[in-house]
């Protein structure tokens, strides 16, 4: 008898239960009656406190388009997993003692970054380990493409469409805030897509006087309004130009909720044109995944199923140049995939006359 154990960690995402269904789904192909499947609740919270249920394959169906995840999430800090809380809990011991408890064969882990560190832990602890990588930020190193950014992309691409038909309406500048805190090649994407003038970016430091003087020649080339794709994680060339330490200062001392609203303010001094701001947040984590997430999960899922199958533990389910492909955890825990300022993404953005404010 197999005995499989599945926990989603971090923020939710699209394709989450398109994944698990697709790792169940392969597994009962595969065993049959010979396998058990246990749904661990909240991520590694459920792991780390024994709050799990044997799964039944009805659990499974009518899963393919539902958003959000089954089984629960929570975000457990990786930097706090081998300290013991106030009520002596160690983490740890809990999770390799429960694993134990379930008798598992292997753990299957959907996450991002945080999650993979966490997951290549496990592995260090002698626990067998696959993990799937789940991210609207598209940041997870070791693939080319992480299930639940895509759909992420169609709604703040949708988004910048419907604020672009009352932005001309209205002729304003709207500054809209796309998720993205560290990465930003969910601004990158729903930017281009939807036709944003100027894109800001964690990578590329941004000169508040060369966003106005861009807005500046739109309106003078008779385009009264105009539409910023602003990542939650955008910097100023003199911010970028801080120490972290004192980065981080600035920004917890800054008046305005998040940096969109400063980047606003900043720059209706700047330009003679009435200034919104637009901020979709967490609506850019919800609802059912399109149809390429759907499939990118499924191919991920059964992936998942076949490393267990082979008893090859310790990956992390990869796309790489079109083909899923095992990648070490050792290897993926710990990196960002970051947008590298001269991809072709970029450079086409450029060519066609948007501006990254550098």
């Amino acid at each position: 008898m197999k005995r499989i154990g599945i926990l989603t960690s971090g923020g939710d995402c699209q394709g989450l239960n398109a994944s698990i269904r697709g790792v169940a789904k392969s597994l009962y192909e595969e065993f049959g009656n010979d396998v058990e499947i246990y749904g661990i609740k909240d991520g590694y919270k459920g792991l780390i406190f024994g709050e799990y249920k044997l799964m039944k394959p009805e659990d499974f169906s009518g899963i393919l388009t539902l958003g959000g995840t089954i089984l629960g999430t929570s975000r457990q800090p990786f930097k706090l997993m081998r300290v013991i809380d106030e009520n002596s809990v160690d983490k740890v011991q809990n999770m390799k003692d429960n694993y134990k408890k379930m008798k598992l064969d292997c753990l299957v882990i959907l996450g991002g970054n945080g999650t993979q560190k966490t997951a290549n832990l496990l592995r260090e602890e002698g626990l067998n380990v696959v993990s799937l990588p789940k991210t609207i930020d598209n940041d997870v190193w070791g693939t080319d493409m992480t299930f639940g950014f895509h759909s992420s992309v169609e709604i703040a691409t949708n988004v910048l469409d419907c604020i672009h038909t009352t932005a001309t309406s209205h002729g304003r500048i709207f500054c809209v805030e796309i998720m993205g805190h560290k990465v930003g090649w969910l601004p990158l994407y729903a930017g281009i897509a939807g036709g944003a003038d100027v894109i800001l970016l964690p990578e590329i430091p941004y000169d508040i006087d060369k966003i106005a003087k861009t807005l500046d020649n739109r309106i003078a080339n008779g385009k009264k309004f105009s539409i910023l794709a602003v990542a939650e994680g955008a910097l100023s060339k003199e911010e970028a130009a801080m120490k972290k330490k004192d980065f981080k200062k600035a920004r917890a001392e800054m008046k305005y909720p998040s940096i969109v609203y400063r980047l606003a303010d900043e720059l209706a001094s700047r330009v003679d044109n009435e200034i919104r701001v637009c901020v979709p947040g967490h609506f850019q984590r919800g609802g059912s995944p399109c149809a390429y997430d759907r499939v990118l999960s499924t191919r991920f899922g059964a992936a998942a199923a076949r490393l267990i199958r082979e008893k090859n533990y310790g990956n992390m389910v990869g796309l790489v140049n079109g083909k899923i492909v095992p990648v070490p955890l050792s290897e993926v825990a710990g990196k960002l995939k970051t947008v590298p300022v001269d991809c072709e993404e970029i450079l086409a953005a450029r060519e066609i006359g948007i501006s990254f404010g550098d």
